[in-house]
Formats: C-alpha cells, structure tokens, sequence
C-alpha cells in the first residue's frame, strides 16, 4: 500500500504514531511530510498553503491513502491540490482544539476549532485516540455551531460522528518488562527504602505543575519517606513553579529536567514505584502507560482520559477549581496505595491493550478498507 502520511505539528505523540503505523507496515510505502511543532496558531492555518506550492509534486503521486494529523488543514490543502481531493483520507485527533484548560486564551484557538471541524467533515474517516477525545471534540463542535447566528446546518454532528472511530496510538509495551531498573536513588527493598515516585510529563501550566508542587507539599507534611523524578521536555516559558518544585524538594529529587536517552528514561521507569499525574488537560496519556506497562502504578486524577483506562483504586477526586483540596486527594491516595504496595497486595493494571501487536489487527481493519 502507498499512504502519505501528514503531521502539519509534529510534536512527540503525533511523532510516536508516525513511528508506530511504520513499524507495525513495515511492507507499506510510506511517503511523509511534517512541519516542527512551534508558532501553533500560524502552523495550524499555513500547512495547505507551504505544502500546496512547495511540495505539490510530491503531494500529486500516485497514492492509496491519505492519512493526516488534526492539525492538517485538510479541507483548503484538499481545494488547493485537487489530486488530494480524488484520494481517500483518514483524520487522526492526538487531541483537539475544543477541550484545553480554561485559563489556557491562547491566541487563534477559535481559528484551530474550525480548522479542525472543515478537516472532519473533508475527511472520509475520523479517527480518536479515546472515547474522551472523540466525545470532548463532538461536544465542542455542537457548542460552537450554536454559537452560528443562523444558516447552521443540523446534521453536522451527526456526520461527524458516524465516520469517526477510537483507535488509540499504538506502543511498544511487550519489551519494556525486560529493561533492566536503574533508580538513580538510595538502593534497597521497600519499606527500607524510600518510596520512588516519577512525573513525566511537558513543564507547561496544562500538565499541572502547580497541582504537583501542592501534592509534594502534603506529602511533605504527611512525613512519607520518597524519592522523585521529575522528567519532560521543558520550553522557553517554563512555569516558574517548577523552579519552585526545584528549589524546594531538592532533597527529594533524584532526577529534575529531560533524560536524553530513551533507555535511561525506561531504566528509570523500571525501578520506579509509582507515576503520578496532575493533568488538566490529556487524551491518551503515553507517558503514563509507558510506566504502568514497566510496573509503575498510576496515581492519576479521576478526569480527562484516565476513568476509561485507569481502575479506581488508581484515580484520585478530581477538584479542577481547588487545587489544594486535590492535592489532599492526591497525597491519600499515594498514602494508601503505598501501604499496599509495603503488603504486596497491589499490582499495575493491565495495559497491554495499547501495545502494537494487539492494536495492528484494528488499524488494518479501519485503513484497509479505505484503500481498497
């Protein structure tokens, strides 16, 4: 088969499917075109435009499928480059434009939600990450629509969600059980050892750095003996509050800032206890399912994608407007399951339907077709 793959935004997730879809079709030709993730509002409405002029031979080949990222512009590229417009195409939402934290004014957001309501309806199949996804983004185009003075047509929702499916990215899971741990911390079984704790996640307000300082804070106050490893990409305008964690928690942390080496990101992950996760804003969470899949065991809060993956035992009281009573939450859980853990009586849930080899039979059930 020969597919052209689109990433108009290609951040870390949108680069791991990428990576995923050819490692599972090795047998498929691949032709690819991917812009750097930055200047979201300008990328987000000039792909159709670069790509149109500057890679229009390669955008006019002979293809079978279309597969491109939500950020695609899909409808204009498809009325700049007719031949596009012949091919059958596949949208795939990483995450999307309608469900971002609400102090997050981020400049052209109202241009990305339309941008990403054309691409779908342009689309001949829409494809989601999580039920979260697909619902949040169904929910927000209704909303907006109502916005629409008048003209608005009523079927559109329901257009939308009869070509759309939830197909999660897929990961390599199976031969992560056997990294070999390496904590860069105080050695030891548990309880002789402290408890070793990981965030993973971009240092950015939606990841929920201020809900981390808060948690470190109870913990703190509880007296729980840990270790911490704070890791992710980390960018220009930074949150001061993970300065704060920094200087406050140095004596805790055995880890703050990225690790380079994906093998040395894994080994750490391998002799971890715990992954925690303070999110206001995630639709699959790879980096959780990552850890779960090397034993961690997740704290997360009881919002966003984590109710369809995670248990409850593993889910903390989501307070989106109190933050401190969260963290309240949050510590209690980390509490509770750690005597657990001390008993032997907990175990990392299953998380192997994410894993490549399970996921392939889906994605061939959903591109094939399309393809003839």
């Amino acid at each position: 088969m020969r597919v052209l793959l689109l990433s108009a935004y290609a951040a870390h997730s949108h680069e791991r499917w990428r990576q995923s879809l050819q490692a599972m079709f090795p047998d498929w030709s691949w032709q690819t075109l991917s812009l750097p993730p930055r200047h979201f509002s300008w990328r987000v409405r000039g792909n159709p435009l670069y790509w149109a002029l500057e890679q229009r031979e390669l955008l006019e080949q002979d293809y079978d499928l279309v597969l491109a990222t939500s950020m695609v512009d899909l409808a204009t590229l498809r009325g700049l480059v007719p031949a596009l417009s012949r091919l059958r195409t596949v949208l795939y939402f990483h995450e999307n434009q309608f469900e971002y934290p609400h102090r997050d004014e981020r400049h052209g957001l109202l241009e990305a939600q339309l941008v990403s309501l054309y691409s779908a309806l342009a689309a001949d199949r829409v494809l989601f990450n999580s039920t979260y996804n697909r619902d949040s983004f169904l929910a927000g185009c209704s909303q907006l629509l109502r916005r629409l003075p008048d003209y608005t047509p009523q079927s559109t929702c329901t257009i939308l969600r009869e070509k759309s499916a939830v197909l999660p990215v897929p990961l390599e899971l199976y031969s992560l059980k056997s990294v070999v741990p390496a904590w860069p911390g105080r050695t030891g079984l548990l309880p002789h050892r402290p408890l070793r704790l990981v965030w993973s996640a971009r240092f950015e307000h939606d990841k929920g750095g201020d809900r981390l300082y808060l948690l470190l804070q109870e913990l703190r106050h509880q007296a729980l003996d840990f270790e911490l490893a704070v890791t992710g990409q980390q960018f220009r305008n930074t949150p001061d509050v993970f300065a704060q964690i920094h200087r406050e928690f140095g004596s805790h942390l055995v880890h703050f800032g990225y690790l380079d080496s994906g093998d040395d990101y894994r080994a750490l992950l391998r002799g971890a206890d715990m992954i925690l996760s303070t999110a206001a804003h995630e639709f699959q969470g790879l980096a959780i399912l990552e850890a779960v899949a090397c034993g961690c065991l997740p704290i997360v809060p009881d919002r966003l994608v984590y109710p369809e993956i995670y248990p409850a035992p593993f889910r903390y009281a989501s307070h989106p407007d109190d933050v401190a009573e969260e963290a309240r939450g949050a510590a209690a859980l980390v509490l509770h399951v750690a005597t657990a853990l001390f008993k032997g009586s907990v175990a990392p849930p299953d998380v192997t339907a994410f894993d490549r080899r399970v996921l392939k039979a889906a994605y061939l059930e959903q591109l094939c077709p399309l393809a003839g």
